[in-house]
């Protein structure tokens, strides 16, 4: 019941090629099931990188200085030891 939009939307497709839509409906099936695993992991991703960026504009904000090098695409040393 859960993967049965997945399916039926591969079949529907499947029968606009003249075929019996079976293969769609296993298709539709599968993708809807990677969908639903990939989801969270993407979501996870999404907002690790907007938390990521709201501290860097906030850092930049505060001290006038971007932490990241633009032209090597890393943390610039602190100068600390």
């Amino acid at each position: 019941m859960a993967n049965l939009l997945g399916a039926l939307i591969g079949a529907a497709i499947d029968r606009q090629d003249g075929d019996s839509g079976i293969k769609g409906a296993i298709v539709g099936t599968v993708v809807e099931s990677a969908i639903r695993g990939l989801a969270p992991i993407v979501a996870t991703y999404a907002l690790g990188w907007a938390v990521q960026y709201g501290i860097r504009k906030g850092w930049q904000a505060v001290v006038g200085d971007d932490p990241v090098d633009v032209d090597a695409g890393r943390l610039r040393p602190s100068g600390r030891s």
